[in-house]
């Protein structure tokens, strides 16, 4: 049905909209603007049951949309993170993820969808040319941005058509919702875990090698020598993250060549216990200069004095590394007498 077929005293009265001059190609000027076509009516226009009709179809595509987000929210909560189904032709993938994606993809797709229906069947599409104008925004210009803004809120029905409105700001309410619930996979926060090791009062040291108690006697002079802690196995499964924090290197200086007092101190017969981990970006420290008493990281240089606290000397590393205060227990094994005073690794904006 087009508006061809509608007797003329029931089609809406034609705005009187700029249009562009008109005019008529000749010999001086060949192309000279032809102005716009006649504007035509949609059907929308001039049936109200077919513009109803379309506001329930952009009404359903936003309900749909609602609905979607609350599948997504519920499908995050309940299906488990290791449950696998079949999709022809895709295969065996997670059922979260394919969940998460399909009822996101609709959600957002619906209010796509619900958006460009509207502004196509319900919204004015009368075409209009506007001549261009300065840079600078003189005052009748900005009466008519006024006036063009007031003009299309008014095309757009939103104040008359309540269902599509209501829906459309429910759809869009909840659609950052499935943002929101992301951020749970994210995992706990770390609370305090970074500010602490498995090293304790009593914890011996263990050669990372042999898997056995270190004696002082095992750590030469100008030696390096990794260790972990008593009690942390390699198949356990919270070994990787443990050794990421507890990971010591054991080096032994000659007691007159420690030049910082807690250094020598916290040492044991010139035995000094360092933090592996690099405290620049994380990476383990595993080159040693046996003549400086230097350690370097091989992935950007920084350069740590073992002799002087383990302070900076090179390279982008932040500060020093944190010693372990070690002693030796009634067995004469090396043990920790605490955990580190410091978080280890990289510095974090929560370092106090």
């Amino acid at each position: 049905m087009s508006s061809q077929d509608i007797p003329e005293e029931n089609l809406p009265a034609e705005q009187d909209h700029a249009h562009g001059a008109v005019g008529i190609a000749d010999e001086e000027n060949p192309f000279a603007d032809p102005g716009l076509p006649p504007h035509e009516h949609r059907i929308q226009d001039i049936d109200e049951r077919a513009a109803k009709r379309s506001e329930r179809v952009v009404a359903l595509l936003f309900t749909v949309s609602m609905l979607a987000t609350i599948g997504f929210i519920v499908a995050y909560l309940a299906i488990p993170n290791d449950k696998q189904i079949f999709v022809f032709p895709i295969g065996h993938i997670s059922a979260m993820n394919f969940a998460l994606g399909l009822t996101l993809g609709v959600a957002l797709f619906c209010i796509g969808a619900g958006a460009v229906h509207w502004a196509r069947t319900l919204m004015s599409d009368e075409e209009i040319a506007d001549d261009r104008h300065a840079i600078e925004a003189p005052s009748d210009v900005r009466a008519k941005v006024h006036a063009d803004f007031r003009q299309g809120a008014k095309e757009s029905a939103l104040g008359r058509r309540k269902l599509i409105r209501n829906t459309m700001f429910g759809a869009l309410a909840l659609v950052p919702l499935s943002g929101v619930m992301l951020l749970g996979g994210l995992g706990p926060a770390p609370g305090t875990k970074l500010r602490h090791t498995m090293w304790a009062k009593g914890k011996r040291l263990v050669n990372m090698n042999t898997n056995q108690p270190l004696r002082p006697e095992d750590v030469a002079v100008g030696s390096l020598t990794f260790a972990k802690p008593d009690g942390l196995e390699e198949h356990s499964e919270e070994f990787q993250t443990e050794i990421a924090k507890a990971a010591l290197m054991i080096v032994r200086l000659q007691p007159g060549n420690i030049k910082d007092k807690r250094e020598l101190e916290w040492s044991h017969e010139g035995i000094v216990a360092y933090s592996k981990i690099c405290t620049h970006v994380g990476c383990p420290i595993s080159l040693y200069e046996q003549q400086t008493h230097h350690v370097l990281c091989p992935c950007h240089q920084s350069t740590f004095d073992l002799s002087d606290g383990a302070r900076v000397i090179f390279g982008p590393a932040g500060h020093a590394l944190p010693q372990l205060r070690i002693g030796v227990d009634s067995e004469g094994y090396l043990q920790a007498l605490g955990d580190f005073e410091e978080p280890v690794g990289p510095a974090f904006w929560e370092r106090g």
